[in-house]
């Protein structure tokens, strides 16, 4: 539920009455003993003690990580919003695969829905809050794929088997063995195909060489078709044009080719001006979208290998994960809510409901078995099934 108040009310239409404060007691009783219990099995991996829990290996498996933003207030400030700020929280995603290996790129074209100039604008506008001008109708219509491409057979990626997560406010530093316990217990380390999928940020990457060296690692696609819409929009002069300059760059960075991509960026950072060091600039003045383009492709152009990975049959976006972020939001998020800092070494009400949702997300049974293995149950040390 949305909130303890919900959960209170959807209760008692269940003839279970219980207080909203009731509810918020049981939540972070529970919570506290979920981190207690994550917390021991991160000691247990960091003395390399932590056992695999599965029986069957997975055979192909991505981690995928990234951070959402949610607002907190200081602690015991009395009633309201006091010193309010938005904190991050991080996510993983570890999940098993189903997919096979090709001689062949099985998809060397990208899919049409890269190639839809209204789709492209809406998922750009939602990752980046970034999508340079609105194109016209008359360029919207003309550059629609013609229905062939739009009928086209769509090539079966990566199929998602079985899905767990881990969520903390914590540091990276913290975050990481987090996520190295879950995949220990999984038998993520022992899968034959590994991949980490990650975007441009460094935490992700520091996480990948400290606990997952050995796994493929591999940079979102979608975020790279966001710097290159950016881009390409920013140097553009018409709609035909941009859209143009963005198709060609986008596929060529699908099909491998970002060193051409790169070079032709270097042309344009040229002729729009080199961004002045110190100066800040707007999110769409032309420099500053070339500079960032220029600066995420060369700063991850060694994990964009994708017709690899593909012929590999691993997934090449972080789409998993970019879902997850948004079923974690919808408990954490919103106006009104402002969650406890955790202060004095307390742990915060936002930790807390994390642990509960990662609980309730992963899909491996983990709250049905806490519940039947925490003691006070009367099935107390009876297996789930």
């Amino acid at each position: 539920m949305p909130s303890a108040a919900d959960a209170a009310f959807a209760l008692g239409l269940a003839d279970i009455k219980i207080s909203s404060r009731h509810v918020q007691r049981i939540a972070g009783e529970i919570g506290s003993e979920l981190i207690e219990q994550r917390d021991h099995k991160v000691a247990q991996q960091l003395r390399q003690e932590l056992p695999v829990r599965v029986d069957d290996t997975p055979e192909v498996v991505a981690v995928e990580v990234d951070g959402g933003r949610l607002r907190t207030r200081a602690a015991d400030c009395g009633p309201g919003v006091h010193q309010a700020q938005n904190k991050e929280d991080k996510l993983a995603c570890l999940v098993s695969l189903k997919s096979d290996v090709s001689k062949e790129d099985p998809q060397p074209e990208p899919p049409p829905s890269f190639r839809e100039p209204r789709r492209v604008q809406r998922l750009v506008q939602q990752m980046k809050g970034l999508s340079g001008d609105t194109p016209s109708e008359e360029a919207a219509e003309e550059k629609e794929p013609p229905p062939k491409q739009v009928k086209a057979k769509k090539i079966q990626g990566p199929q998602r088997q079985v899905r767990t997560c881990v969520a903390s406010m914590a540091e990276c530093h913290t975050f990481g063995p987090m996520v190295a316990a879950e995949a220990q217990e999984r038998g993520f380390y022992q899968a034959k195909r590994r991949a980490y999928v990650g975007d441009g940020a460094a935490y992700n990457w520091s996480i990948h060489e400290e606990h997952f060296s050995d796994f493929e690692p591999i940079t979102d696609f979608l975020h790279v078709l966001c710097y290159v819409y950016g881009a390409a929009w920013s140097v553009g002069e018409t709609d035909e044009q941009r859209w143009s300059i963005y198709e060609k760059w986008m596929r060529a960075c699908w099909q491998g080719d970002v060193v051409e991509v790169i070079e032709e960026l270097n042309v344009c950072q040229v002729q729009v001006g080199v961004p002045p060091v110190g100066e800040k600039l707007n999110k769409k003045d032309p420099r500053r979208l070339v500079a960032d383009a220029l600066n995420y492709l060369g700063n991850n152009q060694n994990r964009m290998d994708y017709p690899r990975y593909r012929r590999q049959g691993l997934p090449i976006t972080s789409s998993l994960v970019e879902s997850l972020v948004g079923e974690f939001n919808a408990r954490v998020k919103s106006r009104q809510k402002f969650w406890n800092r955790a202060e004095g070494g307390e742990i915060g009400g936002a930790e807390i409901i994390l642990q509960l949702r990662a609980a309730f997300l992963s899909e491996d049974d983990r709250l049905a078995r806490f519940f039947a293995e925490r003691p006070g149950n009367p099935y107390h040390n009876r297996k789930v099934a």
